[in-house]
């Protein structure tokens, strides 16, 4: 992640982004985002729908704590939104989501992505 050997960014700061990002992806399907960091929340997002497709109360917990409340849902309505998610995926493997470029952003040159469900 380039964006994260910046001065004042701290290890955090780093899983407070990713946790906020995975939350709104599950929220609201995509979000819009710099493509390092889509390409990171990636990882995060497809792991823990892997989690949720065991559907137990370890993996119901474990989710708990990774998801951040969203102005869509709290962190429980995440929980219920992901087993429908998971119920959806039951069948697949992997690659839940996929990241597609939009370009370079015009004030700063920063290549720009939209992170989605499949």
């Amino acid at each position: 992640m380039s964006y994260v050997n910046k001065p004042g960014k701290t290890s955090s700061w780093r899983q407070m982004v990713i946790r906020q990002q995975v939350s709104d992806v599950i929220a609201y399907g995509k979000i819009k985002t710099t493509f390092t960091k889509a390409k990171e929340t990636q990882k995060h997002v497809d792991r823990i729908i892997t989690i949720a497709k065991k559907n137990t109360l370890d993996s119901k917990r474990h989710i708990l704590s990774i998801v951040k409340n969203t102005k869509k849902l709290d962190r429980i309505g995440l929980v219920k939104k992901l087993e429908d998610i998971a119920k959806k995926y039951s069948q697949r493997k992997g690659g839940y989501t996929r990241v597609l470029r939009l370009g370079k952003r015009p004030g700063d040159r920063t290549e720009v992505a939209i992170l989605e469900l499949v």
